[in-house]
């Protein structure tokens, strides 16, 4: 496929109002301004990032004007999306600001902020917290009651009597403001943000007569179809050591495989399609694996880096050889029953049952690469058997 076909297509989830009038628009050969935003209500940007920054890149080496737009002032209302319940705390100005100081740094692993064509950033607080009142009722009379509250999340929350804080209520007119305050052709987000990104749209349309594209990119998602994410707690980040990144990514189920090649790498989708082929007649994944990691740790570090992670992970987890610094745990298999929940517990690894069901919950612990989920599972270890927990790599010895 061609360029211009590959950035339509690959790792797109949908196109308002439609590909084919997007793609008219590009063969033309006009140049558009387009950005995604990102509210830095925590430090580290992850891998689910990664699909949206590849996109970025790819528009940006086709000599489009990407924005890079941190949220320091949407950030302020708190984005709903994808949240059951309402926040329990609002971070500040100042707070999302701290926190950004590295995602530029961070993002700068994909899309290049200098060069020919460098990516711009902008903070959204400097035009959303010069606002007045008359400006913020001139946004609120384009949107109506009805269509904030049909909002699938929060039909959901109040069909469980969960309640909706008017900030959250709000965050869609904020982020639609966006598109109006730097005349964007284009919103380019997570599938997640839909509903925030038409209704930048409908803003556009409306006050400035304008059709602004969306461009959705779809999640990655684990195993449980839970987005692989902070909110989530299965955050794989971006700052994370190459060991580190390469042991997270083949820890995550089969599932992710064609999906994480397509989204998070380069491999053509020739090659993608056979591995799907593959993989559907019962091959190996591991090899295909192993090939995602390392390709996601060498975009991420660098060829070497990946090298490095790959030997760790065939040499302990693999090959099941203990790094030096590992602990080292005589466990008794005659008690009744042996629960991961009673090892982090009885061995100092968790300080509380709480912890350890949070450590287990947010997927950071496995036993012999296998990712444990529930707490009370009873386990077997067997003589030599690597137990995870976050960061320590422990050897249980069967006495």
């Amino acid at each position: 496929m061609d360029k211009i076909e590959e950035l339509l297509t690959r790792g797109v989830d949908k196109i308002y109002p439609s590909k084919d009038e997007l793609e008219k628009v590009l063969r033309s050969g006009k140049k558009l301004k387009l950005y995604q935003g990102f509210d830095p209500t925590g430090t580290k940007l992850h891998i689910g990032h990664m699909v949206g920054f590849r996109k970025l890149r790819q528009w940006q080496d086709l000599g489009h004007h990407v924005i890079f737009l941190i949220g320091d002032g949407t950030g302020q209302a708190g984005d709903p999306s994808g949240k059951t319940t309402a926040r329990d705390k609002f971070l500040t100005r100042e707070e999302l600001r701290d926190n950004a100081v590295d995602y530029v740094k961070q993002a700068g692993k994909i899309v290049n902020f200098d060069g020919e064509n460098p990516v711009e950033i902008l903070f959204n607080g400097d035009w959303l917290n010069d606002l007045d009142l008359v400006d913020i009722l001139e946004i609120a009379g384009h949107f109506t009651w009805q269509q904030l509250s049909e909002r699938d999340l929060f039909q959901e929350r109040i069909k469980n009597h969960q309640p909706i804080n008017l900030r959250e209520f709000l965050y869609p007119l904020l982020q639609a403001y966006d598109s109006v305050a730097m005349d964007v052709d284009l919103e380019l987000g997570g599938s997640d943000q839909t509903f925030n990104m038409l209704s930048g749209r409908n803003l556009m349309k409306s006050m400035k007569n304008k059709d602004k594209f969306v461009m959705t990119t779809p999640l990655l998602e684990d195993s449980e179809g839970r987005k692989i994410g902070k909110t989530e707690g299965n955050v794989i980040a971006l700052t994370d050591s190459p060991e580190t990144l390469y042991r997270k990514i083949m820890a995550l189920g089969d599932e992710i495989i064609v999906k994480g090649l397509e989204y998070l790498t380069g491999v053509s989708m020739t090659e993608i399609s056979e591995i799907k082929k593959k993989i559907k007649n019962e091959e190996n994944p591991i090899q295909f694996k192993k090939r995602l990691a390392f390709e996601v740790t060498k975009q991420l570090n660098s060829d070497a880096d990946a090298k490095r992670a790959e030997e760790e992970f065939e040499r302990v987890v693999q090959n099941k050889e203990v790094p030096a610094d590992a602990l080292t745990l005589k466990i008794n298999i005659k008690q009744p029953i042996i629960t991961v929940e009673s090892v982090l517990v009885d061995n100092n690894l968790a300080s509380s049952k709480s912890e350890a069901k949070r450590l287990i919950e947010q997927g950071g612990v496995s036993l012999d690469n296998e990712r444990i989920t529930d707490p009370n599972i009873e386990i077997k270890p067997s003589n030599n058997s690597i137990l995870k927990v976050g960061k320590k790599i422990v050897k249980l010895v069967i006495k």
